[in-house]
């Protein structure tokens, strides 16, 4: 059964009934409420989330911990828990002066705006 069709023979809840009752506007309603309570009963999901989000995005730690809703102790501490090693900046010194090359190249940038 497709989820938005509604399934008289089975009674079975779908997408378009509970528009058509009036309950909600529209299916990406229906969803991002689904999504929402399902994300409030499995509060690890978004853990889970947020890193897979950090191993197949270029996302921080940071933003993965925004994502799960947690502080960057606990991204940092579940990552490691899961095997994936968070970086947390650079390794080596010669690292570390590329990164303020480019952040110097940055703000050379912004102040020629």
């Amino acid at each position: 059964m497709n989820l938005i069709e509604l399934d008289k023979e089975n009674d079975r809840l779908s997408l378009k009934s509970l528009i058509n009752a009036g309950l909600y506007n529209s299916e990406e309603d229906v969803i991002h409420d689904a999504l929402k309570y399902l994300l409030q009963a499995h509060p690890d999901y978004k853990l889970k989330i947020a890193m897979y989000r950090y191993q197949t995005e270029d996302i921080s730690l940071g933003k993965a911990a925004e994502i799960a809703e947690v502080s960057m102790e606990t991204m940092k501490r579940f990552l490691m828990k899961n095997g994936v090693r968070p970086e947390l900046g650079p390794e080596t010194i010669e690292e570390a002066n590329q990164e303020c090359l480019e952040l110097q190249e940055i703000l050379n940038e912004s102040n020629r705006e």
